[in-house]
């Protein structure tokens, strides 16, 4: 006899944390390297366009001060890109504006209401989008 496995499903709520899932990127999509250069400043864009943004860096987090090795594209967009002013505008699309802001929060996770707090969006319009069917930009629900 076969065994079926059941997938868990787990309603998220407006308290229910989100964070980029790198790992889903990593598995999902061949290209996402390519889609976070996109992202860079143009000052970074210019800096990277003939460099290999695969290599690891140290970084210090400044709470805990905790040193990890982390993906040398993802730390320039995280502590300098994402802190540029036009990073996020009352014209980027729901789902572009909470991905950055993820990158510009260091991919802390935050729960639609914290979300739609720093953006200005409606709390459960995010969850809404967050919590369908389809993972946007490795949007995910964090496992805790």
């Amino acid at each position: 006899m076969t065994e079926v496995k059941r997938m868990s499903v787990v309603k998220p709520t407006l308290q229910t944390r989100y964070h980029i899932d790198f790992d889903w990127w990593r598995a999902n999509d061949r290209d996402w390297r390519v889609y976070l250069r996109s992202y860079l400043c143009p000052e970074h864009q210019e800096a990277f366009a003939d460099l290999n943004t695969d290599e690891q860096v140290d970084w210090v987090d400044a709470e805990t001060a905790e040193v990890q090795r982390v993906d040398g594209l993802q730390h320039v967009l995280i502590t300098h890109c994402a802190r540029q002013e036009s990073f996020i505008t009352q014209q980027t699309t729901l789902v572009d504006s909470v991905f950055r802001l993820f990158l510009a929060n260091g991919n802390v996770p935050l729960t639609p209401v914290e979300l739609a707090e720093q953006l200005g969006r409606q709390p459960m319009v995010i969850l809404k989008t967050l919590s369908g069917l389809r993972v946007y930009k490795g949007l995910r629900p964090c496992v805790e």
